[in-house]
């Protein structure tokens, strides 16, 4: 199969992004000399800032409407793709590359679209780790998914400007620090409690001598602000103060990253950053952080994993993850 130019439609989430480069670097691989193009949501470009497995990150928002769908494909079609590879399982993506003219066209075969593909793939999803389900997709244009590989790069630049953020709040040049990211964009069923990643993170801050800093939305920033007020050592709060780029940096720059299952998270794996993360509402089977330096910690309940946005009873499933379980976890990747 000669194939000259690719598309691959990244997915929307953030995390999702991440843990689909594997499959995007098994692509590059079985097709070295294709021009390939990325296509991905705004909030999510900064993890291919250093790629080299793409050639092209082509950032289009969410689109509003039928006129911009309508749009949409037709930019794709001008673009004249050989393959479209959907790694979204939505009714549009599939409409986008077929009204495009995409002569090949491959993605799970769900949300009534499998008529568009030519080359279906069956699966349901949150039965394998999302990395795995994935390279299902660079399966199917028989590419090796034999040795998967999520890392990542954050530029050196993008280090540089991480540390000029923090030395203004006092973290010196050369001081280790814990990042924590308390936020979860899906829901707060996600959330570990703010009195436990308190304690944890004065544990862990005591014990290793290192800064505590979080991070997240601006929207977030009430729940890191709590975090603080509740710790003992002192927190450095930058919520909402750097891009995805920067933040990419702050991770890379971290002795540890301590969060719940969220897209920083998956960066900090894929960055090669020691990680720690709780889950309860979602499935570590599925999203456990995909690294040899990375743990997860649950605590097994009978309605776990839900997939809720918001527990309707008590929020068993995080309440009894302890910080002492964390500050295990946090221990063993850190050795």
């Amino acid at each position: 199969m000669h194939l000259k130019k690719i598309l691959l439609r990244a997915p929307n989430w953030l995390g999702d992004t991440v843990v689909a480069t594997p499959a995007m670097k098994a692509i590059r691989a079985k097709f070295p000399d294709a021009e390939i193009t990325v296509m991905v949501r705004p909030s999510s470009t900064g993890v291919f800032c250093a790629a080299t497995f793409v050639n092209h990150v082509w950032t289009e928002p969410r689109p509003a409407g039928i006129r911009e769908w309508l749009r949409l494909a037709g930019e794709v079609r001008r673009r004249h793709f050989d393959l479209a590879v959907l790694f979204p399982n939505s009714f549009e993506s599939a409409a986008m590359a077929f009204l495009g003219r995409v002569p090949q066209r491959v993605g799970y075969s769900m949300d009534q679209r499998g008529w568009m593909l030519t080359k279906r793939v069956q699966g349901i999803k949150r039965k394998v780790h999302h990395v795995d389900y994935y390279l299902e997709l660079a399966k199917a244009v028989s590419a090796d998914v034999s040795n998967p590989s999520m890392e990542i790069h954050a530029r050196p630049e993008d280090r540089a400007n991480a540390r000029k953020l923090l030395a203004v709040s006092g973290i010196g040049p050369r001081t280790g620090f814990i990042t924590l990211s308390p936020g979860a964009a899906f829901g707060a069923a996600k959330r570990w409690g703010d009195h436990q990643f308190a304690a944890a993170a004065d544990t862990l801050s005591a014990e290793f001598n290192l800064a505590v800093v979080l991070i997240g939305s601006e929207g977030e920033r009430s729940v890191s602000e709590s975090i603080r007020t509740l710790m003992k050592q002192s927190a450095v709060v930058l919520n909402g103060k750097t891009s995805l780029e920067m933040l990419m940096g702050l991770i890379a720059e971290s002795t540890l990253l301590l969060g719940n299952d969220s897209g920083p998270v998956h960066l900090a794996a894929a960055l090669g950053t020691p990680t720690v993360a709780v889950f309860g509402a979602t499935d570590y089977k599925v999203a456990a952080p995909y690294s040899p330096r990375g743990r997860e910690v649950h605590e097994q309940v009978e309605c776990s994993p839900c997939w809720l946005r918001e527990c309707p009873i008590d929020h068993r499933c995080m309440t009894r993850v302890s910080p002492e379980m964390v500050c295990k976890a946090a221990r063993e990747v850190l050795a």
